[in-house]
């Protein structure tokens, strides 16, 4: 049987800053060896990714244009993949309109069956989403 994992927000930020070096090295090693030696799938939620996404502002200094390409780097490394599938790459690729973590909300709902609400208008102009 497959191991499926879900990494949590420090691993996904440590992959994306590569900070420090040596925490970075020892974590690709051993998800290296997990997903050869177990033949496991490496996931991040949509939560650990907006996470993610805020601390690299917030803590690294990184841009939003420049946070949403590591972590898009990171999703498309062979290493951890996004949970939700490739439309976790749109929302990292969109520029215009709602920001990522409107985009990975609805994302959420809508996997679930649920339309979102929002008073947003930026956000109500995504699929399945209305103004309330």
């Amino acid at each position: 049987m497959i191991a499926r994992c879900g990494i949590d927000t420090s691993i996904l930020v440590r992959l994306a800053t590569g900070d420090p070096a040596d925490g970075f090295e020892n974590c690709v090693r051993k998800l290296s060896a997990l997903i050869e030696r177990d033949d496991a799938e490496v996931f991040a939620s949509n939560q650990v990714i907006g996470e993610a996404y805020v601390a690299l502002q917030h803590h690294y200094g990184v841009s939003k244009p420049d946070a949403r390409a590591a972590l898009a780097s990171v999703l498309r490394s062979g290493l951890v993949a996004p949970l939700n599938g490739a439309g976790v790459f749109a929302a990292l690729e969109a520029s215009a309109g709602c920001g990522l973590l409107d985009r990975l909300i609805a994302d959420d709902y809508r996997r679930a069956g649920l339309s979102t609400l929002t008073l947003d208008r930026r956000m109500a102009a995504l699929p399945d989403v209305r103004r309330l």
